[in-house]
């Protein structure tokens, strides 16, 4: 069954991203970094390495893109799912991921700086490509609990990245704001996917 890839590449990307240079720096005590993705947008001195080796405007790009692979995933379902609680989870990570991403690019915009791509958001970026191609090959409750079960790995995959890399990681202020204040809202998507993977029959 492929379910949770893009979480799993998630991990995987933001883990090779973090990991090499927490260990080049904490070489007896580094703790590895996790997932990419949540709210953000960059910062004019934000040329400064990150956590985890990424700079301000390439965490912006990571979140951006993290955000706009959840939206895409949720319009698969709107469209795909019969199911009504499905559906109406899947519009409200639209409707959720879509405002973080109008926050992100607004400060972005606002502070003068792009984001940035790097190797981390373009294996996000194929990773939602190759989660949506593995969906669309199914279809009914099989769709569903396939959906929700990526929701939930990815949504937890979001809060270590954003506890463990992105939140400590970022340089400028208001970036770090916007993700500590983006953080709230995908603890409660995590729990409704919980939930929703509860009522679909899964653990």
């Amino acid at each position: 069954m492929k379910n949770a890839v893009l979480s799993l590449v998630a991990l995987a990307a933001l883990a090779a991203c973090g990991g090499a240079q927490d260990a080049e720096q904490n070489a007896a005590s580094a703790a590895p970094a996790d997932t990419a993705s949540a709210a953000a947008a960059p910062a004019p001195e934000a040329a400064a390495p990150a956590t985890g080796g990424v700079t301000d405007p390439q965490i912006a790009h990571i979140v951006v893109t993290a955000n706009q692979v959840d939206i895409t995933a949720g319009e698969l379902a709107q469209t795909r799912s019969a199911n009504s609680k499905v559906k109406e989870f899947a519009q409200r990570m639209v409707t959720d991921h879509g405002g973080v991403n109008k926050a992100a690019t607004e400060l972005a915009t606002r502070l003068g700086v792009t984001p940035e791509a790097n190797p981390t958001s373009q294996q996000l970026q194929r990773g939602g490509e190759q989660n949506v191609s593995a969906l669309q090959g199914l279809n009914g409750a099989e769709f569903d609990r396939a959906y929700v079960a990526n929701e939930v790995t990815y949504h937890q995959a979001v809060l270590d990245a954003l506890d463990q890399t992105l939140i400590p990681g970022a340089q400028n202020a208001e970036l770090k704001t916007l993700l500590q204040q983006s953080r709230p809202a995908f603890v409660a998507h995590l729990e409704h996917a919980r939930q929703l993977q509860a009522s679909l029959g899964q653990k």
